[in-house]
C-alpha cells in the first residue's frame, strides 16, 4: 500500500503519471500515452469480430490479411487479454473480445466526434467572437446583426460590448477584441474593414416643429437652427462627414456640442434648442417629442466591420462572412444616395 513517501495509488506504476507543472498548475493525468492502445487497431478489431473473418475484414479495410493480423495480436499484447479465441480455421470472441466489441463501437464514435469538434475551431464553425460597438450602433444594428449570426452560426459564441469609437479601435488593434462595428472609421493601414450598413441619414426635430410635417426636409430648411453634435474626437470621421453634407448642400452649420457624454434624453432638441443629424436606425430611440425625416437629397454614412490585419481567429472570419450575408439579406448595403465617411 502507498506510504508518505510513496503517494501514489496502488495501481500506478512508476513513470507511468503524466503530472507536469504549468503555471503553478498541475495535470491530473494518471495513464501514459504509450499505455492507451491505438484507436486504429480497435477499428480492426472491431471489424474482424463483425465480420467474423479476417479475410473479408482485411477486404473491408483494404488492408493485407497478414498485417491485419498483426495489429489484433498486437491490441491482445496492448491490453493484456486474449479477444479472439483462435482455432486452426477459426476463431471465436473471448469474454473480453465480446465486452470490447459490445463497448468500442462507443469509444470510437466518441473519438470521431471529438476530432470533428477540435477541428471545427480550425475552420470557424465552431470558437468564440468578441465584439464591440458604440451606442449608436445599439438602437438597431448590433442587435439586428446579432439575431442574423445566431441562426447562421449557433457554434460561435459572440460576445458584446459597447464602448466608444476611440475605444474601439485600440481594443481591435491589440486583440482585446475580433471585430469592431464603427460608423465612419479612419483611414488605419493596420486594420481590415468590411461594409456593413449604409445608412441613410435624416435630420431629428421637435414634432410639433411646422418643418416636421413634411416627409423629408432639406438641410437648408432648419439652417436657422443650431446643430447639436459630439465632439470631434470622439469620432473624428463622424464629425468630418456630418461636416462635408452640409459643405456639398452650401450650408454653414451653427455647430453646438454635446455637454453630456451620453444624453438618451436628447434634452436640448426636445427642447426646441436645436437639431441633430442622425441615422435612420436613431428613429427606434427617440423620445416621443421628436421625429426623424430623411435628408432630400438624400445621404448616407457607412457603418464598417473592422478586423486586425494578420488576425487569427478562423471564427472571426467566418462571422464576417455572415455579418456581410446579413447586411444583404437585410438590404444595408443597397444605395442610399451619396455616401459619406468611406
Amino acid at each position: 500500500m502507498p506510504t508518505s513517501k510513496d503517494p501514489s495509488p496502488p495501481d500506478v506504476k512508476d513513470g507511468s503519471r503524466l503530472g507536469t507543472e504549468r503555471n503553478g498548475m498541475t495535470t491530473t493525468w494518471r495513464a501514459s500515452i504509450g499505455q492507451v492502445p491505438e484507436l486504429r487497431r480497435l477499428r480492426y478489431f472491431l471489424a474482424v469480430a463483425g465480420e467474423q473473418n479476417f479475410t473479408r475484414a482485411a477486404e473491408l479495410l483494404h488492408v493485407a490479411q497478414p498485417a491485419l493480423s498483426r495489429q489484433v495480436r498486437q491490441l491482445e499484447r496492448e491490453l493484456g487479454v486474449e479477444l479472439l479465441h483462435r482455432t486452426t480455421h477459426t476463431f471465436e470472441l473471448t469474454q473480453a473480445g465480446r465486452f470490447l466489441y459490445e463497448r468500442g463501437p462507443v469509444l470510437l464514435d466518441a473519438a470521431d466526434e471529438l476530432w470533428r469538434l477540435t477541428s471545427s475551431y480550425g475552420t470557424g464553425e465552431r470558437g468564440a467572437v468578441s465584439l464591440g460597438y458604440g451606442v449608436s450602433a445599439s438602437y438597431e444594428t448590433a442587435p439586428e446583426l446579432l439575431r442574423g449570426l445566431t441562426g447562421r452560426l449557433p457554434e460561435i459564441q459572440v460576445t458584446t460590448q459597447v464602448l466608444s469609437t476611440g475605444q474601439i479601435l485600440a481594443a481591435v488593434h491589440d486583440g482585446t477584441i475580433d471585430i469592431g462595428v464603427v460608423r465612419c472609421p479612419p483611414p488605419d493601414g493596420g486594420l481590415m474593414t468590411r461594409l456593413l450598413r449604409l445608412e441613410r441619414q435624416g435630420i431629428e426635430l421637435r414634432h410639433d416643429d411646422p418643418r416636421a410635417a413634411a416627409g423629408s426636409i432639406r438641410l437648408d430648411a432648419v439652417a436657422d437652427m443650431p446643430f447639436l453634435m459630439h465632439q470631434r474626437d470622439a469620432n473624428p470621421g463622424h464629425y468630418d462627414a456630418v461636416l462635408e453634407v452640409f459643405r456639398d448642400r452650401g450650408v454653414e452649420p451653427r455647430v453646438v456640442h454635446r455637454t453630456v457624454a451620453l444624453d438618451l434624453a436628447l434634452t436640448p432638441l426636445v427642447a426646441g434648442e436645436a437639431v441633430a443629424l442622425a441615422g435612420e436606425s436613431a428613429r427606434l430611440g427617440l423620445p416621443g417629442d421628436l421625429v426623424w425625416l430623411p435628408l432630400d437629397p438624400p445621404a448616407a454614412f457607412e457603418t464598417r466591420l473592422l478586423t486586425r490585419a494578420g488576425g487569427t481567429n478562423p471564427a472571426a472570419e467566418r462571422l464576417l462572412d455572415a455579418a456581410e450575408e446579413v447586411a444583404d439579406d437585410l438590404g444595408w448595403r443597397a444605395a442610399a444616395g451619396d455616401a459619406a465617411g468611406r
